[in-house]
């Protein structure tokens, strides 16, 4: 996508060739700027501290983080060590488990000396295939815009509601809900998205705002409490969200709030939608509710809130009274019964277990044939 005109990645591989540049998130929208990291400690820090965030983009920098880990040991006990701390970092997003243990396979049965430059081929890989991943589900998204458009009246835009951030800052490129937005915006229909402001990270609000205004993308600021609301008065044509784990069955962990989103949607009749990129499906778990770990982050990211002086200085204030406890759970699950449909990289996907398998027909279960 485009910051400023010019095209750009959220990860690439450093120009010295042993370090792996990323856009620090935790600095928009206010600042633009690169971190550097150099080790599997520093991928793993950038991934705690949220300098990445998103499942895809999380995945990839657990991938580079392998490759940095290689190149200052390439043995066996470098390599399980490296995926154990980048696994410890973020328990909900499963692209991270998926790029490790996709690392790690295929880096294991090779030789140390060919490890390090095996891991920045197959780093680059994975980056590349989530950028393919991501343009699949904004072509399988775009025909839901487009049979909207055509029942609008003349000049009129098609409403899509988001949460969080979803959108290319929260993979390599592209992004996953916004992915079918930027086709849409790109192919001349007319758009424009309500940006939930997503505490308490505020995420929409620094994030998906940022990129939207870069790529000429139409769009308005709302707090969190307001989706329902416009919902009602039939301001919103369809709601599209991203995911950070989908159960085999159609359950979608996303961003705390996703789920309220999701009943408002169900009472008013508005379509609600996932972007899901087929990395993130966890085939192991059927049970979204019970079976995904929830993520319970500092409680300071509630009480304390960052922003914009007049004198242009960044400053964190509190905004609690202090002594006031904070419980700061990052997702929630919307059951699949909430969800009008899967939009993946192969198509769009009903909901559930039939639904899913119908578009990955290999991921179907194994069944044993009965003993003579």
């Amino acid at each position: 996508m485009r910051v400023n005109g010019r095209p750009q990645r959220t990860i690439w591989p450093g120009s010295d060739g042993a370090s792996v540049e990323v856009i620090d998130q935790t600095r928009l929208p206010h600042e633009f700027a690169v971190a550097r990291l150099d080790s599997v400690e520093g991928a793993a820090r950038a991934i705690s501290a949220m300098l990445v965030r998103g499942a895809p983009l999380i995945g990839a920098t657990a991938a580079y983080g392998i490759w940095l880990a290689m190149l200052r040991d390439p043995s066996d006990a470098s390599l399980r060590a490296a995926a154990q701390a980048l696994l410890s970092t973020r328990p909900t997003a499963v692209n991270l488990r998926w790029a490790v243990e996709r690392m790690t396979s295929w880096i294991a049965p090779l030789p140390a000396g060919g490890r390090a430059a095996a891991a920045l081929a197959r780093a680059a890989q994975v980056c590349d295939e989530d950028v393919a991943i991501n343009r699949g589900i904004g072509a399988a998204g775009l025909p839901l815009i487009r049979a909207i458009a055509a029942r609008k009246p003349a000049g009129g835009a098609v409403n899509v509601l988001t949460h969080c951030n979803a959108g290319w800052l929260a993979t390599v490129d592209v992004g996953t809900a916004t992915a079918p937005i930027y086709e849409a915006h790109d192919a001349g229909v007319l758009v424009h998205v309500w940006v939930d402001e997503t505490r308490p990270r505020n995420q929409g609000a620094s994030l998906t705002a940022w990129e939207l205004l870069n790529h000429g993308v139409a769009h308005t600021v709302i707090s969190d409490n307001a989706g329902g609301h416009l919902m009602q008065r039939g301001q919103v044509d369809m709601v599209i969200v991203g995911t950070d784990r989908t159960s085999a069955t159609g359950d979608v962990c996303n961003k705390i709030g996703t789920y309220l989103k999701a009943l408002a949607a169900r009472d008013c009749g508005v379509p609600f939608y996932a972007a899901v990129p087929s990395p993130s499906i966890d085939w192991g778990v059927r049970d979204g509710l019970r079976e995904i770990p929830i993520e319970n982050r500092p409680a300071r990211e509630v009480t304390h809130i960052s922003g914009r002086l007049p004198d242009g200085a960044v400053a964190t204030v509190a905004i609690t009274p202090q002594g006031s406890a904070a419980a700061n759970p990052a997702f929630d699950v919307t059951p699949a019964r909430l969800v009008t449909g899967l939009i993946t990289e192969r198509g769009v996907a009903e909901a559930s277990e039939a639904g899913l398998r119908r578009l990955f027909p290999e991921r179907a279960p194994t069944i044993n044939p009965p003993h003579p």
